[in-house]
């Protein structure tokens, strides 16, 4: 079991930054691979950044250039740094991992952080 545990959302204007932090119970060298995803409200939730043990990272349309992923391999901490937010970034924010044990692929959400980018 993983649990994941979301922080840093909040209020920022237009072209502003935050960076979100997940929280992961077990150790990150343990987890497979672990992604933002967000949900607007009256839209599908979506991707937004994912990157894997392996060294893979793959980005949204919408935020490449601006949003990053980074890992902090001693707090078991993922962190989501956004900057040059848009209104359009205004979301719920959620992380996901992907953790494989006896050859079966376990996926983890954690309780979503609100950000919300005025105009």
């Amino acid at each position: 079991q993983v649990q994941l545990v979301e922080s840093g959302g909040g209020l920022v204007q237009a072209g502003g930054s935050l960076r979100l932090s997940c929280a992961v119970s077990r150790s990150i060298f343990s987890i497979n691979s672990m992604g933002w995803y967000r949900e607007a409200p009256g839209k599908q939730r979506e991707l937004v950044i994912t990157w894997t043990n392996s060294g893979v990272t793959n980005y949204a349309d919408s935020v490449q250039g601006r949003f990053s992923i980074s890992r902090d391999n001693v707090k078991n901490t993922v962190y989501l740094q956004m900057n040059s937010l848009k209104p359009e970034d205004t979301a719920v924010y959620y992380c996901y991992a992907n953790q494989e044990r006896n050859k079966v692929l376990y996926g983890y959400w954690g309780q979503g952080t609100q950000v919300t980018v005025s105009s």
